[in-house]
């Protein structure tokens, strides 16, 4: 059985800083990402990386934040640093086999999710 675990999420203040992570089981990705919805809005590629660690990021997050992985954990993280009120919504992890893709619909399996609020 596949399972993608999101952890860290909470309420923090602006320019706060949180990391979340994401442990996987029962497969191994080659490209990994996390993305984010906010209330009443599509579903937004925030990040992604691959197994030999390329990464790339949304516009909106570069600078800021910071993607890494933990192979011999199966483990995504995600350092979110100068927060933003903007930055407040639900964040997803998710997993594919092949290489970095920016839409949703191009990841095969997903995480519960895990709230980030931030605080103006």
């Amino acid at each position: 059985q596949v399972q993608l675990v999101e952890s860290g999420g909470g309420s923090v203040q602006a320019g706060d800083s949180l990391r979340l992570s994401c442990a996987a089981s029962g497969r191994t990705f080659n490209a990994m990402g996390w993305f984010r919805q906010a209330p009443e809005k599509e579903r937004n590629f925030v990040a992604a990386i691959t197994w030999g660690s390329i990464a790339d990021y949304a516009d909106s997050v570069k600078g800021r934040f910071t993607i890494s992985r933990d192979n011999a954990k199966n483990t995504v993280y995600l350092q979110m640093n100068s927060l933003k009120s903007e930055d407040t919504a639900v964040y997803y992890c998710a997993g594919k086999y092949g290489s970095i893709r920016y839409v949703p619909n191009d990841y095969d399996y997903w995480g519960q999710g895990t709230q980030v609020t931030v605080s103006s």
